[in-house]
């Protein structure tokens, strides 16, 4: 017992290290680099150092966003894992990004280009019910294929015709509010501001911490439905509440950032064989860490590595991740027909 708990605390505070290495790099890396010092001061004084405008109101909330976002995607992903049951289920596979991307494109261009301001929380509502409506169909699905690949396979089927559809629309915009559509449905966190950030993190935090407050019935739910029932828990009204939960962060993700794709799904297996157990306790904090630190160091990668060109950051993190859920895949073949 005190072993674990010895492997918890460093591991806790090892991601934390990396997680402050990630955000001084993230401060200084990009266009124009910008040493540690000058970084200090930009933040205790930003109207006095050169580049303090560049590091608030550029940097800062993009950063942040990255944490935060990445954070709620993993565990989005590991929400989805428990209720299905299946390590390679995510909101990218899924097709559960898409359809909240195809909602928050098609607000944007009937909306923006008829004069109406969207606001945060409306991008995230419409995020949200896409988001809804791809799990819905997911789940209809799951009970008519008992075959959890196929299932999978339904669900980047379903990811494929959102995201064309969302192509058509972005296509036939023309509207000069939304010349970054293009760029936002490939998965980017440029653009960002703070009034993102604070309905992210208020988002983000309130719906973490319901997700501590189930911490005992996910953990029953994860060792058997029976089990779970044998200690008093009502399997339907969880089950609901971990599709609204997921939803509700994968949708905060799509609405700001894009889809971003294999976090949700790669992380929270890496987190499992870091920290050698599935107790949600653990693996909440432990994935929202996990994701925030690859997604922010994904996501530097994205904006410095062909500078001044962009990639989206869907493409960083397939490169790195994809090899881990093939991993995945390959593994789950190998012990099933040992």
């Amino acid at each position: 017992m005190n072993q674990g708990r010895n492997r918890y605390s460093v591991c806790f505070v090892a991601m934390i290290l990396i997680l402050a290495f990630c955000f001084i790099l993230g401060l200084g890396v990009g266009s124009a680099d910008i040493k540690v010092s000058e970084i200090i001061k930009s933040l205790i004084a930003p109207g006095e150092v050169f580049f303090g405008k560049i590091i608030i109101s550029i940097r800062l909330p993009r950063i942040i966003a990255a944490i935060i976002l990445g954070g709620a995607l993993s565990v989005s992903g590991f929400l989805l894992q428990i209720f299905f049951g299946n390590p390679i289920a995510g909101p990218y596979v899924l097709g559960i990004s898409s359809g909240a991307k195809l909602f928050v494109a098609i607000s944007m261009v009937f909306l923006v280009a008829r004069g109406i301001y969207i606001s945060s929380l409306v991008m995230v509502v419409a995020a949200f019910l896409g988001s809804l409506l791809s799990m819905a169909i997911v789940i209809v699905l799951a009970g008519k294929v008992k075959n959890m690949s196929l299932l999978v396979v339904c669900g980047v089927m379903i990811g494929y015709i959102c995201s064309a559809v969302t192509e058509f629309v972005i296509t036939f915009a023309n509207d000069s509010n939304i010349v970054n559509l293009h760029n936002w449905s490939l998965g980017s966190f440029s653009g960002i501001n703070w009034e993102h950030v604070l309905v992210s993190v208020v988002i983000v935090f309130v719906t973490i911490i319901f997700c501590f407050m189930l911490s005992k019935p996910i953990g029953a739910y994860q060792m058997g439905e029976s089990y779970a029932r044998n200690m008093g828990v009502n399997i339907k009204r969880l089950r609901v509440v971990l599709i609204l939960l997921s939803s509700i962060l994968s949708a905060t993700v799509t609405a700001f950032a894009g889809p971003i794709s294999f976090v949700g799904i790669a992380v929270p297996h890496i987190m499992r064989g870091i920290m050698k157990s599935a107790k949600p306790i653990i693996m909440i904090p432990a994935c929202f860490l996990g994701g925030a630190i690859i997604t922010l160091l994904c996501d530097c990668i994205a904006r410095t590595a062909f500078a001044p060109t962009e990639v989206s950051i869907s493409a960083v993190t397939s490169v790195f991740l994809a090899p881990v859920v093939i991993y995945i895949l390959v593994a789950r073949r190998v012990s099933s027909r040992g």
